[in-house]
């Protein structure tokens, strides 16, 4: 089941006092109430509703398929300011996080209704065995 966010709550409960419950609203900073930082990260996730960052090649923030797709540094940096991740760059040599994304991307790949040309140059650029 899934978990209501910070402002399904507040309108759950003003819903609830607006039909007589009784209770009130509690301040910003007392106890149990939200914080002023679980405010900025409810709006940071609120966002992504709407399919997240516009990213477009022409701005340099997303390569194109013949340079192998992805994010550049650009594309990246306005992501995570925009969402609070932390997303960091490629790493085609080796190690964990590539292993992750081949296994990852090759399922996407695989389980794509159409061709997936973005997947598929991805692979390629991060020497994903077999692309």
């Amino acid at each position: 089941m899934k978990k209501s966010g910070l402002y399904a709550n507040i309108n759950a409960k003003k819903k609830r006092i607006a039909e007589g419950s009784g209770e009130k609203m509690r301040k910003v900073g007392s106890k149990g109430a939200p914080t002023v930082d679980a405010f900025k990260q409810s709006a940071k996730t609120a966002k992504l509703k709407d399919g997240g960052p516009s990213l477009a090649i022409g701005r340099g923030e997303k390569l194109p398929e013949s340079k192998g797709a992805g994010l550049t540094a650009k594309g990246r940096a306005k992501y995570n300011r925009e969402t609070g991740s932390h997303l960091k760059a490629p790493q085609p040599k080796g190690g964990a996080r590539k292993d992750s994304f081949c296994a990852r991307m090759s399922g996407v790949v695989e389980h794509a209704k159409g061709d997936a040309p973005r997947a598929k140059a991805s692979l390629k650029r991060w020497n994903c065995p077999g692309w």
